[in-house]
């Protein structure tokens, strides 16, 4: 059955540029129930959605909202609330080992000299930061990358509730609640798989 492009593009990716686009669709689905996913042109951030790869697009991510869960989206989420961080996921594949890895990604797409495991190097950046501040990862467009021709990577985003000046303080506390158990979840499925100990 055919599926129509999303009204909204943030939410269609393109993978045509991606010489393995299968590695990549299954690097970025295990994302699917532990990341949130922005889209600035509507100013929402969805915490429960759907990845499909219809086939009638040749090379097209594209990131449904679950439409019966309205309280699982968030409105009014300014573009400058909203950055950039320079981090980036990556397999452990990529540097010979297993397991998800935390690291940095110069502008000629070389990979930094460290990387960490993704569980201590995240828990090491949340405890570091200012009271008040907290540093909750999501994803947009183009952040799902292939470094190498080979290997994706994804790059996170991250949005800052104290910046976000037209929602409720109650809003912005569910949302702080809602992308911190998110990703503990991640950390559970990683550390359930020992990827800590890589």
């Amino acid at each position: 059955m055919a599926m129509n492009l999303p009204i909204n593009s943030d939410l269609a990716w393109d993978l045509e540029a991606f010489t393995q686009a299968q590695r990549a669709m299954d690097f970025v689905t295990q994302f699917e129930p532990t990341l949130c996913v922005y889209s600035p042109s509507v100013e929402q951030i969805y915490s429960t959605y759907n990845m499909f790869f219809p086939e009638d697009w040749d090379r097209k991510l594209v990131i449904l909202p679950n439409a019966g869960a309205f309280h699982d989206t968030f409105f009014h989420i300014e573009k400058s609330a909203v950055t950039a961080t320079g981090l980036y996921i990556i397999p452990g594949q990529l540097i010979g080992k297993t397991g998800l890895y935390l690291a940095n990604i110069d502008k000629d797409r070389n990979l930094g000299k460290r990387q960490l495991p993704f569980t201590a190097g995240m828990r090491a950046i949340i405890n570091n930061r200012p009271k008040g501040e907290p540093f909750l990862p999501v994803l947009a467009k183009g952040d799902l990358r292939e470094l190498e021709h080979s290997w994706p990577v994804l790059h996170l985003h991250r949005v800052g509730p104290a910046a976000i000046a037209n929602i409720s303080d109650l809003d912005r506390t569910n949302l702080t609640n809602v992308v911190t158990e998110k990703l503990e979840s991640l950390f559970l499925s990683q550390e359930g798989r020992g990827s800590h100990l890589a």
